[in-house]
């Protein structure tokens, strides 16, 4: 796992990007967000696939689990004394897998379910818990050299590495899971070179982000986000996605129209076409969070415990497919994609630019885009 080595060369993007997931958060397995996947193999170059699995660890759901990565033993022993006097290990293992021949040169790969320690928390008293384990997650990624926190969140995992997504699935054993909902994401690397920890999805605490596009204002959001003590030390675009969902909708407590808003906004020659109340509250959020606005082109998905949002950039350069079938929904850049799991949908249609696909777990406020805050559980 080597994160400090980059392709002078700039390739043309690809990437696949495709979710399922269970409005009444029935659980289901892994195989069929893999099938979905691999139908856009042609999306990618081998180079990065992951999935992020919610509802897989319900004997274990009020302890976070780790999934991490670390480069040697060495780097592995000096986390756990990292974090030793900050968290209590309750339970931890390496991560299953099976051998698939084309997935090599893969780090230690070992997952912790672990609280926080009473007396670290007596010390941040004037944190809440989510900050402490936030915290605790930039400290690791920046400063404990080797070691790399691939998930944080509460009964969920995000499972990643170097290869064609299909392989990446098939080595974790994906169809051995369960869960309520499930993206996954075929990588086309754009800037940086392809290795293990820059693979999708990102993830912090349970969020979980999977990207087809480029943030071509990454430099600008990650010092925005410095301000608020996110550290974007992976050196791939999509991870100030993952924070900034953090930021604006559990710290900031934005509702998701007002959190996407903020990230890709109206025009100012839209704006000025508005009804004079929106007009002002759009020229507002632009002005109060300029630096959380996300430039270049996009398609995102994002997961975490209570739904799933899908958003495209403002003028839509990157494709966004959905779908619905009972209680189901099905986000993805290809419709044939959504077809290799569902057949016969109820309803099919493209994202609108800036305007957010939203999917909700057991009826959350579906219409204000209120979305549960990460950290509650669903069955």
């Amino acid at each position: 796992m080597i994160r400090h080595r980059y392709a002078d060369e700039k390739d043309i993007s690809g990437c696949a990007i495709s979710g399922i997931m269970s409005e009444s958060g029935a659980r289901f397995s892994g195989e069929g967000v893999i099938r979905s996947i691999a139908c856009m193999r042609e999306r990618s170059n081998g180079l990065g696939g992951g999935f992020a699995g919610y509802g897989i660890y319900p004997a274990m759901r009020d302890l976070y689990a780790f999934h991490m990565m670390f480069d040697s033993t060495d780097a592995q022993a000096a986390c756990l004394r990292f974090m030793g006097d900050r968290t209590e290990v309750v339970h931890d293992e390496p991560i299953p897998t099976r051998a698939v021949e084309s997935i090599t040169g893969r780090p230690i790969l070992h997952r912790y379910f672990l609280k926080i320690r009473d007396s670290f928390r007596e010390m941040h008293y004037d944190l809440t818990e989510a900050d402490i384990i936030v915290k605790l997650v930039m400290e690791v990624n920046a400063d404990v050299e080797g070691s790399f926190v691939m998930s944080s969140g509460k009964n969920m995992g995000i499972f990643k590495g170097v290869g064609y997504p299909e392989d990446i699935g098939r080595f974790f054993r994906l169809d051995e899971y369960e869960g309520y909902i499930w993206i996954a994401h075929g990588r086309f690397p754009t800037n940086t070179t392809g290795w293990w920890g820059g693979a999708h999805p990102f993830g912090l605490l349970d969020w979980a982000v999977v990207h087809n596009g480029e943030i071509s204002s990454y430099g600008i959001n990650r010092r925005y986000l410095a301000n608020f003590g996110y550290q974007c030390a992976l050196m791939t675009d999509t991870e100030v996605i993952a924070y900034m969902f953090d930021l604006l909708m559990r710290k900031h407590g934005l509702p998701l129209d007002v959190a996407c808003m903020a990230m890709a906004p109206p025009f100012w020659d839209q704006i000025d076409r508005m009804p004079p109340e929106d007009a002002a509250f759009a020229r507002t959020v632009r002005a109060v969070y300029g630096g959380a606005l996300l430039n270049g082109p996009f398609s995102v998905l994002v997961a975490h415990s209570g739904g799933m949002i899908g958003f495209n950039d403002r003028i839509k350069l990157r494709p966004m497919c959905a779908a619905r079938r009972g209680d189901m929904l099905y986000v993805s850049s290809e419709e044939a994609a959504i077809r290799e799991v569902c057949r016969d949908p109820d309803r099919v249609w493209h994202a609108k630019g800036g305007t957010p696909i939203v999917g909700t777990v057991g009826g959350i406020e579906c219409e204000t885009g209120r979305l549960r805050q990460p950290g509650a559980q669903v069955s």
